[in-house]
C-alpha cells in the first residue's frame, strides 16, 4: 500500500516527466512547422480541455473584483511571453540547458517576492539563493562562445514565469485556479493565432500532427497532475521531486537529440538543483516550527 507521500512524489515526477516530455516534442517541430502555428494549434488543444475542466468544476465565472482581474490579465501576457521566449530558446539550445535553466525559477520567484512584496527571508535562504544563481551563470556562461541570445531569451522565460507566479500569489482565494489557468491558455491560442496569420502556415504532416497533438496532451497531463499533487501528502516532502524534471531534460536530450551538456553546465544545474532543494527543505521546516509555536490567549 503506498503512503500519501509516495503517490504525492510519484505523481509529481510524472508531472514533470510530461512537461519535459512537452518540450521535447516542440523541439522536434523546430525548423518543421513556423512557431506561431505551432502554438496555436497545441493552444486550440490546451485551450479546449482546461475550459472543460474549469466548466465541469463549476470554475467559470466572470464575478471578479477589479484588482484580480488585473491581476488575471497581468498573468495572461506573463504566459504569452513565456511561451514566446522559451520556444525560441528551446529550439536553438539543448533541451538540457533550457530546463537547467528553468530550475531556477523557485529561487528567483522567492526573491522577487522578498524584493516586491516584503515576504520574510532569512540569511540562509538567501545565501541558498545566491548560490544558485552562480549555478544559472555556470549555465549561461555569458562572454563565452556558448553564449548567445538565446541564453538571454531562456532567463527572459524564466522572467515571464516569474511574473506569472507573483500574479497568482496576489490573487485573492475566490478567484478559482481552474478558471486563471483556461484564461492563460485561451489568452496564448488567441494571441499566436493572430500571429499566424500574418505568416505562411505549413502543411502538417502526420508526424508533425502526432508531435503537436503529444505535445498538448503532456501540457494537459502534467498540469493535471501538478495540480492533483497538491492534494496529497506533505508538501515539504513532494515539493523537491519537482526536481526531477532536470533528469528528464538530460535523458531526452541525450536520447532524442544526441545533445550532452559540457560539465560547467552539470556543475551549474546541480549547483542550482542543490539550492533549491536546500530551500525547499528550509521552508518546510520553518512551517513545521512555526505550527508548534503555541497560540498566545490573554
Amino acid at each position: 500500500m503506498l503512503t500519501d507521500n509516495t503517490r504525492g512524489a510519484l505523481m509529481m515526477m510524472a508531472s514533470m516527466a510530461a512537461f519535459t516530455l512537452n518540450d521535447a516534442f516542440m523541439k522536434l517541430l523546430a525548423g518543421e512547422v513556423p512557431l506561431y502555428q505551432i502554438l496555436f494549434l497545441r493552444g486550440v488543444l490546451t485551450a479546449v480541455a482546461t475550459g472543460l475542466l474549469a466548466w465541469r468544476m463549476g470554475a467559470i465565472h466572470l464575478g471578479v473584483a477589479g484588482r484580480d482581474r488585473w491581476l488575471v490579465v497581468l498573468r495572461m501576457g506573463a504566459e504569452i511571453g513565456a511561451a514566446y521566449f522559451f520556444l525560441n530558446a528551446l529550439f536553438k539550445m539543448p533541451l538540457a540547458n533550457v530546463t537547467a535553466i528553468l530550475q531556477s525559477l523557485p529561487l528567483i520567484v522567492t526573491l522577487a517576492a522578498a524584493l516586491f512584496f516584503a515576504e520574510p527571508l532569512g540569511w540562509r535562504r538567501m545565501g541558498a539563493i545566491l548560490i544558485g544563481l552562480v549555478g544559472v551563470l555556470l549555465i549561461v556562461r555569458p562572454g563565452t562562445e556558448g553564449f548567445n541570445i538565446y541564453s538571454i531569451y531562456a532567463l527572459i522565460a524564466v522572467g515571464c514565469v516569474t511574473v506569472r507566479d507573483l500574479a497568482t500569489r496576489r490573487m485573492s482565494t475566490a478567484v478559482p485556479s481552474m478558471m486563471v489557468t483556461f484564461a492563460s491558455a485561451l489568452a496564448v491560442t488567441v494571441f499566436f493565432g493572430g500571429l499566424s496569420l500574418f505568416e505562411d502556415w505549413a502543411p502538417l504532416t502526420p508526424r508533425a500532427a502526432g508531435l503537436i497533438t503529444g505535445a498538448g496532451v503532456m501540457v494537459i497531463g502534467g498540469y493535471v497532475m501538478s495540480v492533483m499533487v497538491m492534494r496529497v501528502g506533505e508538501v515539504s516532502f513532494i515539493s523537491p521531486f519537482r526536481y526531477t524534471g532536470m533528469i528528464w531534460g538530460l535523458l531526452l536530450g541525450w536520447l532524442v537529440f544526441g545533445e550532452w551538456p559540457v560539465p560547467l553546465t552539470l556543475i551549474g544545474a546541480a549547483i542550482v538543483v542543490g539550492s533549491g532543494i536546500w530551500m525547499l527543505v528550509r521552508e518546510g521546516h520553518l512551517k513545521r516550527r512555526a505550527r508548534k509555536v503555541p497560540v498566545q490567549t490573554l
